[in-house]
């Protein structure tokens, strides 16, 4: 979808819809302005009062795009950046009923500033936009609209920044959402690595990719483990975007759960609701790939490295088994107790590998516990840091990203007392503990392999929607892209105060 921005007057807009956003303080203005003396058009909008939630549409005679639609937004005071990405993404499904092509959308009178606005009506209008299309053998499935214009009354630049950056991260989160939405015969851990390595090439970034012989050579035991009872071999896929003006010298390392699927291995899971939908498995290596393509595309500051632990977990017939111990790369060894407990096993050798990097930072996105599920529901992620005196800052930190970026998280304590229930009999620990705190357990087994500063988010809950909701269609959601976006552009903002 293109994307531009122009200041040319609403009447004069050669487009075939026009989406107004207008909020109950702004309403007399904005009818008076575009209505004006149009006695039809003052008709269809006399019960309008900018209420959120409202629509109406209007044909006016003295417009180059006769088709206007008011959406209302409720009190000026109280719009936030994410009611205007779900007013924008109702937009989109109101311009797929019309079947229009070019749609202008106008920045309301609120008190949000210009360029955050216009990033999240450009976000809300193209991911209220997506579709996975790529099994449909009908070419008629749905219409796309060619081009989005946002219209702004005066100062562009500000609005012309925002709307660029809300275009290429929201077609980043729809990479994201491709690479979960792939049925899992075509994102094997070797294809997997190759399509990262297309994306590397295409936007600029580093990519190399392990085998298995590397991985081995490397002692990720593991990653091994897990990939014992599949007939593909697993990868270990680098990615690095080092800018020669970046505001680090180290790295913050992003690291994405990447199981392509999930059967749970000899820990067999049910198939309704829980297997059927484990392809979603590597939501976290989908998020951390598409925020390595948005971070190169809009040429952030930083220096980023990305690492995704690639395998499906499998009951073949040489599988892992409840019982079995693994030397970990780390060299700490684990009890198996739970083969569906298999992420954390290859997250594990890949913190322990950061550790090669000195990290200012190391993040991990995973779809990790269906603990963290019924803690959040199925809108919000776990976040999770290592208890030191920087670990209220870096909570506080990804918690703002959330607010501001439209991926919403929130913090769970990480006291010394949840470790206990990981303590082995025969080994230096197990992968699960018992039935309480089921998802800081799970963060706790990871804070084990980490000696640096490091954040978990645990986006079991909002990686994968089995119904639409608001911008998100069903199916993956690209949770966790503009959370790690957002906390980077604050992160080089912080840096060059």
């Amino acid at each position: 979808m293109k994307v531009s921005v122009t200041t040319i007057d609403l009447h004069e807009l050669d487009v075939d819809l026009i989406l107004l956003p207008v909020t109950e303080d702004d309403r007399d203005r904005v009818v008076e302005a575009v209505v004006g003396d149009d006695e039809t058009g003052l008709l269809a909008v006399e019960d309008f009062k900018g209420a959120e939630d409202e629509l109406v549409t209007v044909y006016l005679s003295g417009f180059q795009s006769r088709r206007v639609t008011f959406f209302g937004l409720g009190s000026a005071d109280a719009v936030s950046l994410e009611s205007l990405r779900k007013l924008s993404a109702a937009g989109a499904a109101t311009a797929s009923r019309f079947k229009v092509d070019t749609v202008a959308v106008g920045l309301p009178e609120t008190e949000l500033a210009t360029e955050a606005a216009s990033q999240a009506l450009v976000e809300g209008f193209v991911l209220g936009s997506y579709r996975f299309r790529k099994y449909k053998t009908d070419a008629d499935d749905g219409h796309e609209v060619q081009r989005l214009v946002v219209h702004a009354e005066s100062n562009d630049k500000p609005a012309r920044r925002g709307a660029e950056r809300g275009r290429i991260v929201a077609e980043a989160v729809s990479t994201a959402r491709d690479l979960v939405n792939l049925s899992p015969n075509d994102k094997t851990p070797t294809l997997l690595s190759k399509e990262i390595e297309r994306l590397g090439k295409k936007h600029g970034f580093e990519v190399s990719v392990w085998d298995k012989a590397l991985i081995t050579e490397e002692g990720m035991g593991g990653l091994l483990a897990v990939n014992l009872g599949s007939m593909e071999p697993p990868t270990f896929t680098i990615m690095e975007w080092q800018p020669e003006n970046a505001v680090n010298a180290k790295p913050i390392v992003l690291v994405g759960k990447g199981v392509v699927f999930d059967t749970g291995g000899l820990s067999l899971k049910p198939t309704k609701d829980s297997m059927d939908l484990m392809k979603s498995d590597m939501a976290g290596a989908a998020a951390v790939i598409a925020a390595m393509e948005a971070v190169a595309r809009l040429d952030l500051p930083v220096y980023v490295i990305a690492m995704i632990p690639a395998t499906d977990n499998r009951p073949g017939e040489n599988a892992y088994v409840p019982g079995d111990v693994i030397k970990m790369h780390s060299g700490l060894t684990v009890e198996v107790l739970n083969t569906d407990a298999e992420g954390r096993m290859i997250l594990a050798d890949a913190l322990s590998y950061a550790k090669t990097y000195n990290p200012k930072l190391v993040v991990d996105l995973a779809t990790l516990t269906g603990a963290a599920v019924v803690a959040l529901g199925s809108g919000v992620a776990a976040v999770m840091t290592n208890q030191d005196d920087g670990a209220p800052a870096r909570t506080d930190a990804m918690v703002r990203a959330g607010e501001r970026s439209g991926d919403p998280v929130h913090p769970l304590p990480m006291f010394d007392h949840y470790a206990e229930q990981l303590k082995s009999d025969v080994a230096d620990m197990k992968n699960v503990g018992g039935r309480e705190a089921g998802s800081i357990t799970a963060g706790k087994f990871l804070e084990r392999f980490t000696d640096y500063p490091w954040i978990h988010v645990d986006i079991a809950g909002p990686s994968f929607l089995k119904s639409a909701r608001g911008y998100h269609s069903v199916g993956g959601t690209g949770f966790g892209v503009r959370l790690i976006v957002e906390y980077l552009r604050e992160f080089v903002a912080l840096a060059q105060k």
